[in-house]
């Protein structure tokens, strides 16, 4: 198992004592760019051609029996009328990293994922374990869409088109935003921002920040857009979305500049020890919201496709596990079930069902 990295203190500087200089503020956390491509700014695990080549040929061919779901999820429909007349602060979790927000009245939904496949074919790749809650042709308009980068698990080509004439704004990380508008969607729906850069629609703040990932949908495009998580606030609350990334001090730092979050939406799943800077285990999920002062956690990245060697429950009980001996609340709800942000439903092992019906 890889423990979690030991995070360095990044503090916003304190006030200097009268006569004293003022200490120096931090430079934050950036991404470095060469030759045309984005890089984490720390050194990276270097995984090796030999080694990716037979990690592939074991996840094509030597997966285990668990790591799909040998029975249905569960899986709650949702209406149109349902998200019309939800209140206000209300959460949706569609799947996978796939998030729906109510804010100030509107909606807003995070790195929509609708297709059967997290592919760029659908005929092959990592098919889903459920459908979503809704389809896209019952939701009503979408305020934003929120991307985190662009690998296939969180950002559908089919269901941006599909979304485009519903949709007034996209806000994505640098050069993610040049993929949408090459799709055919108006520039002028597309916002792209930098790590730490803010942007404002109709009074939801939404800050791009830090995360140690990668991007690229193919053999040659490999760090040319940025991956980014997000700070999301309105009408008075303030959300974490994490988008995909490895363990990193940048979560400190984001905590320091944001928090605290009422509702951190953080990745627990895909992990693996080959793969360590890249994903987390459950220990650095549940680390990362501490560190950015979240309140209530909702893991995410699970419970919808295969992409990985766990069992498909594993990120649901270890998360579970360290949550309840850390005495810290989770919000994990069954999928299309909705959510206060101030106040999440108390956690429900829902996935102990699904496990003893077998």
């Amino acid at each position: 198992m890889h423990a979690p990295i030991s995070a360095d203190n990044l503090t916003l500087p304190r006030a200097a004592a009268p006569g004293t200089a003022a200490a120096p503020t931090p430079t934050p956390i950036q991404p470095e760019r060469r030759g045309g491509k984005f890089r984490n700014p720390v050194r990276m695990h270097k995984m090796g051609f030999i080694k990716g080549v037979g990690i592939m040929l074991r996840m094509l061919f030597d997966k285990p029996a668990d790591t799909v779901p040998a029975r249905p999820i569960p899986v709650h429909a949702i209406t149109r009328q349902q998200l019309l007349d939800a209140p206000d602060q209300s959460v949706f979790r569609l799947g996978h990293s796939t998030v729906l927000l109510k804010l100030n009245g509107e909606l807003w939904l995070t790195d929509p994922v609708f297709s059967q496949r997290a592919s760029p074919v659908q005929w092959a790749g990592p098919s889903r374990f459920h459908q979503p809650p809704i389809g896209i042709e019952d939701l009503p308009p979408i305020k934003g869409i929120i991307l985190s980068h662009d690998h296939y698990d969180h950002l559908d080509y089919a269901a941006v088109l599909a979304l485009a004439g519903k949709t007034e704004h996209f806000i994505t990380p640098l050069g993610v935003g040049d993929r949408l508008i090459a799709w055919g969607i108006p520039a002028a729906k597309v916002r792209q921002l930098d790590w730490w850069q803010p942007t404002q629609v109709d009074g939801v703040k939404l800050v791009a920040t830090p995360a140690q990932h990668f991007s690229g949908r193919g053999l040659r495009d490999g760090n040319t857009t940025l991956w980014s998580s997000w700070v999301i606030e309105a009408g008075g609350s303030r959300i974490f979305f994490s988008g995909d990334s490895g363990y990193f001090k940048g979560f400190k730092e984001i905590g320091e500049k944001y928090g605290p979050f009422d509702l951190t939406m953080i990745e627990t799943g895909a992990y693996d020890p080959q793969w360590p800077d890249i994903h987390m285990q459950p220990e650095e999920t549940l680390q990362a919201h501490i560190d950015v002062k979240g309140k209530v956690l909702m893991p995410i990245h699970n419970g919808t496709f295969d992409l990985s060697m766990h069992p498909w429950h594993e990120p649901f009980e270890r998360i579970a596990a360290l949550a309840a001996e850390r005495r810290l609340p989770l919000a994990t709800p069954e999928i299309g079930l909705a959510l206060g942000i101030r106040q999440p439903q108390a956690e429900d092992h829902w996935w102990l069902r699904v496990l003893e019906s077998r």
